[in-house]
């Protein structure tokens, strides 16, 4: 077989192997890896309000933003409506004629 100093050197390796790994890719993981600016600053994120009336003026402004989108939604409903009844009254006097 080998003899001892190759058992020595086969337990060298196999300690000093995944130590190195880990030295070589561990070091500076921050300034190797970091991306700039990926988490939002704090004035960026969401608050959660915990004061009364701070909850009162969020769910006004919920209420405000689903009532404009809504209006929004009913009127271009409204717009495709009439465009469509507009489309069909054409083609049927086409097709009357």
């Amino acid at each position: 077989m080998g003899g001892l100093n190759l058992e020595v050197f086969k337990f060298g390796m196999y300690i000093m192997f995944p130590i190195g790994i880990m030295f070589y890719f561990g070091t500076n993981l921050d300034d190797r890896f970091a991306v700039p600016d990926f988490w939002p600053k704090p004035e960026q994120a969401n608050r959660v309000p915990l004061d009364r009336d701070e909850i009162h003026a969020e769910l006004q402004r919920l209420r405000t933003r689903r009532l404009y989108l809504r209006d929004r939604k009913l009127e271009a409903a409204e717009a495709a409506s009439r465009r469509a009844g507009g489309d069909a009254g054409n083609s049927e006097e086409g097709k009357s004629s």
